[in-house]
């Protein structure tokens, strides 16, 4: 560069990867900016993904919670909530929760910029906004544009008869039917979601089970769950053709390569993600992304080029906004000089369906695959007494032992609190802890905690019997 740059850092993109990284950068007296396409700033996460799906979820239960309460007329009518009632949550959420991270970045002295941006050369960025276009300078970049739905290859999402997961926000009434096509996250979580509510749902994928990267078992689990709301599987099964026929009444046409035909009020297109690194002029730069448009970065979240990063979803797996973010703040460290220690290898995720799911560690398959012995202690919500209390008969927790060794090797949840309850076992994972560990503490009363006590006294008994053999 002939002449000082004005910013030490911009981020392209608000969401959590941007916005740690702008503000980590802040933190160690660097001037940085976000530039953010959307009109108020968190990204993908705030606008259609992480919260919007998360307290339409919310917004789900209480309604299940308030239908679940008699009348005191001996039966409860069976009434459904309009999308404008579950749908006005998520903007008073949204507006929270904009509010609260507008408020960070101006504490922390980062500029946010509202506009669209593109590089003209790798310190330059050509930002457009509403009033008017302007080129910006910078040492350092961070590519955080997330991702957006992958369009079928079929058909055409219209935004009414056929969406993708970005126009569950823009719905004006609930459908009486709807098919889902994709067993991935996002598309189990909204099958879940609306069948909870009374719609008839089937999902479709063709992959012969759902999220295969979960334990078999925890799937099954939530699989029988679902049925139980009356959701349909068809498992194994690719989608040849989707059309709107315009009825009366309007609906969506499923043609499955098996030659079967699903007519239903409302089509879920949910079949993985693209990076949103369309328009932004790569080859200015020397980049180019993958043909899902991602970009491939070393473990310091550098690209090729040594100052231009890439965080968050645009960077592929694990595309959780709570790892996203720490790589945010990783990547900002490292471009200014700061040691940082590597990425943890055990992170939790977290499956917001109904039932919600999380996991830490290996699965029992993973364990297989890799001939390490092991042992599995298993809880029952149904044997805790905090089960009763929130009448969660069906859920329950999985803890997977090194055999010889003791210690945890993955924790599995399903039910209520299952996304705060994996905390306890990642911090044991985490800190070396195993069976000795649970068997000597002292958990509250009535918790869900105290299902990591029941898990490991079944693994111990199980290990006991099983070193008696002769």
């Amino acid at each position: 560069m002939s002449q000082s740059p004005e910013y030490d850092l911009i981020c392209i993109g608000s969401g959590p990867a941007g916005q740690r990284c702008a503000i980590q950068a802040a933190k160690l007296g660097k001037k940085a900016a976000v530039i953010e396409e959307r009109s108020f700033v968190g990204g993908v996460s705030l606008e259609t993904g992480t919260i919007p799906s998360k307290t339409f979820r919310e917004a789900v239960r209480t309604f299940i919670n308030r239908r679940s309460h008699d009348s005191g007329l001996g039966f409860a009518p069976r009434v459904k909530p309009t999308a404008i009632d579950l749908l006005q949550r998520v903007d008073n959420v949204i507006q929270l929760e904009t509010r609260v991270q507008t408020d960070q970045m101006q504490r922390n002295d980062v500029n946010v910029i509202l506009g669209k941006a593109t590089f003209e050369d790798p310190h330059s960025l050509l930002v457009q906004t509403e009033n008017g276009s302007r080129t910006l300078t910078t040492r350092h970049i961070m590519i955080a544009v997330g991702t957006r739905p992958a369009a079928p290859p079929n058909a055409r999402i219209d935004g009414h008869t056929i969406i993708d997961s970005d126009g569950i926000v823009g719905l004006t009434k609930l459908p009486k039917t709807m098919a889902v096509v994709g067993a991935g996250v996002i598309g189990v979580e909204y099958a879940s979601m609306f069948a909870a509510m009374g719609v008839e749902v089937v999902v479709i994928d063709k992959r012969p089970r759902p999220m295969e990267f979960l334990d078999r078992e925890i799937v099954d689990e939530l699989v029988h769950e679902m049925r139980n709301m009356c959701v349909t599987f068809r498992l194994g099964e690719a989608v040849r053709g989707m059309e709107v026929c315009d009825g009366p009444p309007r609906q969506g046409r499923i043609e499955l390569e098996s030659g079967k035909h699903i007519v239903t009020d409302l089509i879920l297109y949910s079949v993985g993600r693209q990076g949103a690194t369309r328009d932004l002029n790569l080859q200015a730069v020397g980049l180019e992304a993958d043909q899902r448009g991602r970009l491939q970065v070393d473990d310091n979240f550098c690209t090729t080029v040594e100052h231009i990063y890439a965080a968050g979803d645009v960077i592929g797996f694990p595309s959780l906004a709570a790892t996203s973010a720490e790589q945010g703040r990783r990547a900002a460290r490292h471009m200014f000089g700061v040691e940082s220690k590597p990425m943890p290898s055990h992170f939790p995720i977290g499956i917001y369906s109904i039932p919600e799911i999380s996991m830490v560690g290996a699965t029992e398959e993973e364990l297989t695959e890799q001939k390490i012995p092991y042992e599995v202690g298993m809880a029952r919500y149904r044997e805790i007494a905090r089960g009763h209390i929130m009448g969660d008969q069906n859920g329950l927790l999985k803890l997977i032992f090194h055999r010889d060794q003791g210690n945890l090797l993955g924790v599995h949840a399903i039910g209520n609190s299952a996304t705060e309850l994996i905390h306890v076992g990642q911090a044991v994972l985490r800190l070396g802890g195993g069976l000795d560990y649970f068997l000597e503490t002292v958990f509250n009363y009535p918790t869900f905690a105290e299902c990591y006590k029941v898990a490991a006294l079944n693994a111990a008994n199980k290990l006991r019997r099983g070193a008696t053999v002769v």
